[in-house]
């Protein structure tokens, strides 16, 4: 099949048909599609990426807001956190095959692109943005609701037993601030791109870690700064 019989594939399988398919289609337009396709009129979906991960963030915070009434500020964040976060989006993406549907350069597609984790998780934000584009917030929250809302406490769940979660969750339970992610540095080639990512508090690094790709490294570097607390912060604040 080609890209567009297999888009409206999704359309039947997400059960939402698009008025403007070319928004759909951006949405599935990976950036290394664009250097293999120069007389390609149109953009990646780093945009629409943009676009989805506000109103993925908005609709996922009034949610929280309205369901748990009686729970503080810090652990309505760390719930959004677990719920926005990159793995738990690239798990609800990888569940309804958005990678089967991206439109990538060769070699992006001998490196395995279409289940890269962050590739994936930033595909389901840009399809998020272009549900919003298309037919604004209510279709996008009903998209939302049926792949991440209506299972909430399952992803929650899943999420609390990786280091950024455990890292975020001691945080803000103990200074009532989250970590913030930097890359340090990156090297090797395209198809074998190696990284190291700082974790920091403010301008203080708590830790380090190295990785195949962003997200590995930053679930290293949380478990590096986990691994420095007192075993007495853990098992209160952590576990």
């Amino acid at each position: 099949m080609d890209g567009e019989t297999n888009l409206t594939e999704l359309e039947k399988k997400i059960a939402f048909v698009f008025k403007n398919k070319n928004l759909l289609k951006n949405a599935f337009i990976h950036r290394s599609y664009l250097n293999e396709h120069k007389d390609f009129k149109g953009d990646s979906n780093e945009r629409l990426e943009f676009l989805g991960d506000a109103v993925l963030s908005i609709i996922v915070s009034r949610f929280l807001f309205v369901k748990l009434p009686e729970n503080t500020e810090g652990t309505l964040t760390t719930l959004r956190a677990a719920l926005v976060r990159t793995e738990t989006l690239a798990k609800v993406a990888e569940k309804l095959a958005l990678g089967k549907y991206l439109f990538l350069s060769k070699g992006e597609e001998d490196s395995k692109g279409r289940n890269n984790t962050s590739t994936m998780a930033n595909t389901f934000e840009a399809l998020v943005g272009a549900i919003y584009l298309d037919s604004g917030l209510e279709q996008a929250e009903a998209f939302i609701q049926k792949n991440i809302l209506q299972n909430w406490k399952l992803l929650a769940e899943s999420a609390a037993h990786d280091n950024k979660s455990k890292l975020q969750e001691f945080l803000q339970r103990q200074s009532h601030k989250s970590p913030n992610y930097k890359q340090i540095t990156a090297w090797g080639p395209d198809h074998a791109k190696k990284f190291e990512i700082g974790v920091f508090l403010d301008d203080k690094m708590l830790g380090a870690g190295k990785g195949k790709n962003k997200q590995e490294a930053a679930q290293n570097a949380a478990g590096d700064a986990l691994s420095k607390l007192e075993p007495s912060e853990k098992l209160e604040k952590v576990t």
